[in-house]
């Protein structure tokens, strides 16, 4: 056994259906008064909901919240905290506003509640990505990491099967590229592959019939896990190659992972054999980046980032922006190698190592 070092994150998870209700026995644990409830324009009904189920805690909701954690936005949502003596949130949602709560407590230490209605598994991390000025950028710190998060099955089960197939992509790829990130460890490498096995026999269940709880169920153990792998083991090149065409394009989310993940599986396939142990326990033989582009495919996901917004005028750009401040990857990450990995991936080929 290798020497390692694994950094647990202190975060209380509450995991199961119906425990929504658990809510309010929360709140009172942690001593809260005032909190303002967090929500994308598109969810305010749910955010009603918890409104009234929370009675006289509530200081109002903000349902600005929306992908890539725009600066703007956040301090709009500051404006809130501050005019009405708020004292924690509560973010019901997915990525985007997750990522709004992270970047109020982030700012103000604020504790933070959360009730996940997606895969997106950034609810386990201190990592925060805003976006200002077409350029999004990470920050680390404890102060992001949400201190209590409820995971209620019931809460998926609306979720578009689309939509949960493009957000369990997404999650797939923190569990994947923990497998090789810096700080990879044993601990988060079994976290990891009991993630991909468990999206691996979630998705394509509610791609078929979504309202299976039982594969709702399994695809939100999935998040979890592959949330805490992200937050523990850190990111690499996928990462990066998401960020700079998220800011720069402002293309959607989970949608961008999932196109882009088979392409950096390969890329980082001969540097980080750990992958190929990995898929051919959870998802079977055959290179894992084959796996997991025929696994899109089968979902009916989209492959081509022209097919998201990306114009093919901005693979150069992007290419540049990756090669020239990258994260850390087992393999170098060059230039030549970044712009053909875009280039396949915009046009929605085949990935290649």
């Amino acid at each position: 056994m290798d020497d390692f070092i694994y950094d647990g994150l202190p975060s209380r998870v509450i995991f199961g259906r119906g425990t929504v209700a658990k809510l309010g026995a929360e709140i009172e644990r942690m001593k809260l008064k005032r909190l303002l409830i967090l929500a994308t324009p598109q969810q305010v009904g749910e955010a009603e909901a918890i409104r009234d189920s929370i009675a006289g805690n509530c200081a109002g909701i903000f349902a600005g919240a929306t992908m890539h954690t725009p600066v703007d936005v956040t301090e709009a949502a500051l404006k809130m905290v501050a005019s009405g003596e708020v004292d924690g949130t509560i973010a019901v949602g997915g990525g985007s506003t997750t990522g709004l709560g992270k970047a109020i407590a982030f700012r103000t230490n604020l504790p933070q509640i959360v009730l996940p209605t997606t895969y997106a598994g950034s609810e386990m991390t201190p990592i925060l990505g805003e976006t200002e000025n077409g350029v999004k950028t990470t920050k680390r710190s404890m102060a992001i990491l949400p201190e209590v998060v409820i995971y209620d099955v019931d809460f998926t089960l609306s979720l578009p099967a689309s939509l949960s197939a493009t957000s369990g992509m997404n999650a797939m790829a923190h569990a994947v590229e923990a497998l090789y990130a810096r700080d990879s460890n044993p601990i988060t490498s079994l976290m990891a592959e009991e993630g991909i096995r468990a999206f691996a026999s979630a998705l394509p269940r509610i791609v078929e019939q979504p309202d299976d709880g039982d594969a709702r169920s399994d695809a939100l153990y999935g998040a979890w896990l592959s949330g805490v792998c992200l937050g523990t083991a850190g990111m690499a090149l996928h990462h990066k190659l998401c960020h700079v065409l998220g800011g720069m394009f402002n293309l959607p989310h989970a949608e961008t992972h999932s196109i882009i993940l088979p392409h950096a599986v390969a890329y980082n396939a001969e540097a980080a054999p750990k992958i190929g142990e990995v898929f051919g326990r959870a998802m079977g033989g055959g290179p894992a980046a084959s796996a997991l582009f025929d696994f899109a495919g089968k979902l009916g996901i989209a492959r081509a980032l022209r097919d998201i917004g990306m114009p093919e005028s901005g693979i150069a750009a992007a290419a540049e922006a990756v090669s020239g401040d990258p994260y850390w990857n087992p393999r170098p990450v060059t230039h030549a190698g970044v712009l053909a990995l875009l280039t396949r991936a915009w046009a929605g080929e085949a990935p290649a190592a």
